[in-house]
C-alpha cells in the first residue's frame, strides 16, 4: 500500500515538472494576475457597444500607459501585426527599420511625460502576457507619420524609394455655428478613411483622467496615446478633429512627432490660441492635417491649416469651416503639395463641392442629426448622382469601379471606417456619438472583396468584415 502511494507521488511529481518543464506542447504558462496592481486603480474596460470599447485610464503618465497596455493587451497585440503588415508592404522596408527610427529618430524629441506612458502601455502589455516593447509601441504610435519620414530618408540617403505611399485621403470633417447651425451653437462631426485593416480596429473610446493636464475623451486604436485620427472632447470645453492635406511632401527628423503634440494638445489645450501654439511648437511636417477646432465657451471655431513650412490659422463665431483632405492655403498647396486644385473629379475636390452644398441646404439648420447624414452621404458632385464611392463624404474606395488612381491609398482596401459627432450641449457633458463602420448602413465583406481583386492577397490574413453599426452615445466617467 505505501509502496503505491509513493509510486503514485513519484508519478505526480513527474507530470508536474513534465507540464513546469514544457513538455505538453499544448501547455501555456499562467500569466501572473495583475488585478490588484495599484496602477490599475481606478481603470476599466467595458464589453464591446455596438462595435466599440471602451476604456477608462487614469493616473499618473506610467499608471495610464500600464493600464492601456494591461486592458487593451489582445487587441494592441492584434494591431501590432497590423502595423507592421501596412508599413512594411506599403514602405518596402522592413519592422527593425521603423524600430530603430522610433528610438533612434523620435524617442530623442518626446518629452518625459509622454516616454513614461509610452514606456508604460509596454510594462501593461508585457504583464497580460503579449510579447514587445518600448520601441514597437513608439513605432505604431507614429504609424501616420512614417509615409513622410520614409520619403525624406530615402531623399537624403541617395535612395531610389520603393516607398509607393504618398498622403492621400483620409476623412470628411466639418464644424459649424451660429447662423449655420439650429441652436447658433458648435457642431462638430468627422468620419475617418483609412485601411479597413487598421480602421477595421479602430474602435476604443478612451476616457482619460490624468493627473496633470484636462479630462479627455477621444477614439482612438489600441495601444496608442492620441486618438490618430483625432477626434476628441476635454474638460476645458476644446473640441478637436482633422482631415490629412493630400499629397503632401516634408518631413523634419529634428522636430516633435506628430503623435506627441496631438496628444499634448489634446490632453493641455484651454483654447484656440493654445492648441494652435501646441501643434506648431516643434512642428515635424509629420501627418500634416487641417485642424478644425471648437471652443464651446466661447462659441468659436477655428482652421488650422499646418503644413511644415506654411501655417495658417483661421478663425470664426459665425459660419463654418469644412475639410476633405484639399489642401488651402496656395502657397502650401504651391511649395508643400502635389495636389491638383483644378481636377473635379479627384476625391478631395468632389467632397469639398458636396460639402459646400450641404452648409448652403442646411444653413440654420444643421444639428446632431445633420451631422450624422452628412457623414453617411453617398453623392458624387462629378457623377452628379447618388453613388458610394471614393468621391462621397462616405467613403467606399473599395466599391469605385475606376480601380487604383491618385486618389487610392496604396493598400487597396479603404474608405470611411468610423464617425463620430457632437453638439456644444454635448461636449459640455463630455459626450459623442460614434459609429462603427460606414454610417450609411452598407457592410463591407472581406472574402467577397479579396476574391475579386486577388491583387490584395497579401490582406487576407488580416483583413476581416466590417460591419455597420448605430449610432451610440459615449460619455465620459465623471
Amino acid at each position: 500500500m505505501f509502496r503505491c502511494a509513493r509510486i503514485f507521488l513519484l508519478l505526480l511529481l513527474a507530470a508536474v515538472c513534465a507540464v513546469s518543464l514544457g513538455a505538453n506542447p499544448k501547455s501555456k504558462s499562467k500569466t501572473q494576475d495583475y488585478s490588484n496592481d495599484p496602477r490599475l486603480q481606478g481603470a476599466f474596460r467595458r464589453p464591446s457597444n455596438h462595435g466599440w470599447t471602451y476604456v477608462h485610464l487614469t493616473g499618473t503618465p506610467s499608471q495610464i500607459g500600464f493600464q492601456n497596455g494591461y486592458l487593451l493587451a489582445p487587441e494592441i497585440e492584434d494591431t501590432l501585426k497590423v502595423e507592421k503588415l501596412l508599413l512594411t508592404h506599403d514602405n518596402k522596408k522592413d519592422w527593425q527599420f521603423f524600430r530603430d527610427a522610433a528610438e533612434n529618430m523620435m524617442w530623442p524629441h518626446i518629452e518625459a511625460e509622454y516616454r513614461e506612458e509610452l514606456q508604460g502601455i509596454a510594462d501593461g502589455a508585457n504583464a497580460a502576457g503579449v510579447k514587445l516593447d518600448l520601441w514597437d509601441v513608439v513605432a505604431m504610435n507614429g504609424a501616420e507619420e512614417w509615409d513622410y519620414y520614409v520619403h525624406e530618408y530615402d531623399k537624403e540617403h541617395g535612395i531610389a524609394t520603393t516607398a509607393t505611399s504618398a498622403p492621400g485621403d483620409h476623412c470628411s470633417a466639418f464644424v459649424a455655428t451660429g447662423s449655420y447651425t439650429k441652436d447658433g451653437r458648435v457642431v462638430i462631426a468627422h468620419n475617418n478613411w483609412s485601411s479597413y485593416l487598421d480602421g477595421e480596429r479602430w474602435t476604443i473610446i478612451f476616457d482619460v483622467a490624468p493627473a496633470s493636464g484636462f479630462h479627455f475623451i477621444m477614439d482612438g486604436l489600441p495601444g496608442v496615446i492620441h486618438s490618430g485620427d483625432d477626434f476628441g472632447i476635454n474638460s476645458a470645453g476644446i473640441v478637436i478633429t482633422e482631415t490629412t492635406i493630400s499629397n503632401f511632401f516634408g518631413y523634419d527628423p529634428n522636430g516633435i512627432p506628430e503623435f506627441v503634440r496631438a496628444r499634448k494638445a489634446m490632453q493641455y489645450a484651454q483654447s484656440i490660441d493654445d492648441f494652435a501654439r501646441i501643434m506648431k511648437d516643434g512642428n515635424n511636417g509629420g501627418y500634416a492635417n487641417d485642424w478644425l477646432v471648437a471652443d464651446i465657451n466661447k462659441n468659436e471655431i477655428a482652421s488650422l491649416e499646418l503644413g511644415l513650412k506654411n501655417v495658417t490659422l483661421e478663425r470664426k463665431t459665425d459660419g463654418y469651416f469644412v475639410s476633405s483632405n484639399f489642401p488651402i492655403n496656395e502657397k502650401l498647396i504651391g511649395e508643400e503639395t502635389t495636389f491638383n486644385v483644378n481636377d473635379p473629379g479627384v476625391s478631395a475636390n468632389a467632397r469639398h463641392i458636396r460639402w459646400e452644398q450641404l452648409m448652403a441646404k442646411y444653413k440654420g439648420n444643421i444639428d446632431l442629426a445633420a451631422a450624422e447624414k452628412f457623414e453617411s452621404d453617398h453623392y458624387d458632385t462629378f457623377e452628379k448622382k447618388i453613388d458610394p464611392d471614393e468621391r462621397t463624404l462616405c467613403g467606399h474606395v473599395d466599391l469605385s469601379p475606376r480601380g487604383s488612381g491618385t486618389w487610392e491609398p496604396p493598400f487597396g482596401t479603404a474608405g470611411a471606417v468610423q464617425n463620430k459627432a457632437t453638439t456644444a450641449a454635448m461636449a459640455a457633458k463630455m459626450e459623442l456619438v460614434a459609429a462603427a463602420g460606414h454610417a450609411c448602413g452598407i457592410d463591407f465583406k472581406a472574402k467577397s472583396h479579396l476574391q475579386a481583386h486577388p491583387a490584395l492577397d497579401w490582406e487576407k490574413d488580416l483583413l476581416r468584415d466590417m460591419d455597420s453599426h448605430p449610432w451610440t452615445e459615449f460619455e465620459a466617467t465623471k
